[in-house]
């Protein structure tokens, strides 16, 4: 049995697709529904759905066994919370625990972290630059403090995660401002012909041309299966693409999956994103791409015309 936890959120619920793809479907999922993302769970194949507070004391009494492997993609996704205390508990020491239960008992553990823990990019994109970063966020920091407890204690030596670049594709309607800018541009180009932007605050990039390390969602979970096969890779492991784009060009590639001419308007970043906006990231993939786990990625302008055409264009928001 895999324990997922996260399996009803975006890139959990896709894994779920993708475990069933492989046949598995002895997968205890962990997460919260709401009014909204039950639809990710429709037509997947699972052992049963735990609710998280639940979970954690019934796993700890040994109700569920030893589970093959334990998926950590749960988490308190909002990048701009404030609430510390909330992000510590659920980010922190929720997988703090999780990971303590996977070592005692020699269990596969995979967890994910976040691009955002890489701050301002100061010192790079590396995954061996853990004690070096100065995360911008609450988010990242709570996100970033797991790794350095995982490294210290070394899980690690066990364990995989995967820092997560900027993801986008089917399975997330449901994030509301947290969803990525090619669902939030699809519906503002539906509704009103144009695209939004942030203006730059930075003035080493021009407005739209900030550049974030895009990849889609079906690239990402390829490559989780493939580190959950490989029990002998540990560690942490970028998952980007490896090519900074910019916001210009995912607004244009958007635009060109509709057949329509762009049309993009620049906005104002409000005061709040400014102090822990990241204007550039780009994961460095050497770790990964000189591994088993080696994965060939789609290229922007295909993973936006996939997910538009074949889900956004038809009214298909999920797997």
């Amino acid at each position: 049995m895999i324990v997922l936890t996260g399996g009803a959120g975006f890139i959990g619920s896709c894994f779920l697709w993708k475990l069933n793809r492989m046949g598995i479907e002895e997968v205890l999922v962990v997460d919260e529904l709401t009014a909204a993302n039950w639809h990710n769970l429709v037509g997947k194949r699972f052992r049963d759905l735990i609710p998280k507070q639940e979970f954690l004391p019934r796993l700890l009494r040994g109700e569920f066994g030893r589970p093959e492997a334990i998926v950590h993609l749960g988490a308190r996704t909002t990048t701009t919370a404030t609430d510390i205390d909330a992000l510590l508990r659920d980010n922190y020491a929720y997988s703090q625990a999780l990971a303590r239960f996977a070592a005692e008992h020699g269990i596969r553990f995979l967890y994910a972290s976040s691009a955002a823990t890489y701050g301002a990019g100061e010192h790079g994109f590396r995954e061996d630059a853990l004690w070096e970063l100065r995360p911008l966020s609450p988010y990242a920091f709570s996100k970033h403090l797991f790794d350095l407890w995982a490294a210290r204690e070394g899980i690690l030596q066990h364990a995989i995660g995967v820092k997560l670049f900027n993801v986008y594709g089917p399975n997330e309607y449901h994030k509301g401002s947290m969803a990525s800018l090619v669902w939030q541009g699809f519906q503002q180009i539906q509704q009103s012909g144009r695209m939004r932007l942030f203006r730059s605050t930075d003035p080493r990039f021009a407005d739209g041309e900030q550049k974030r390390d895009f990849i889609f969602v079906l690239d990402v979970v390829e490559v989780l299966w493939k580190l959950l096969q490989q029990r002998e890779l540990a560690g942490l492991f970028n998952l980007g693409t490896g090519t900074a784009r910019s916001w210009n060009e995912l607004a244009h590639a958007l635009f060109a999956a509709l057949g329509r001419e762009p049309a993009i308007e620049y906005i104002p970043m409000p005061e709040e994103l400014r102090p822990q906006y990241q204007n550039f990231t780009q994961a460095d993939m050497s770790k990964l791409q000189h591994s088993p786990a080696a994965h060939h990625f789609t290229p922007l302008e295909e993973g936006v015309r996939e997910y538009v055409q074949e889900f956004l264009l038809s009214g298909r928001l999920y797997l």
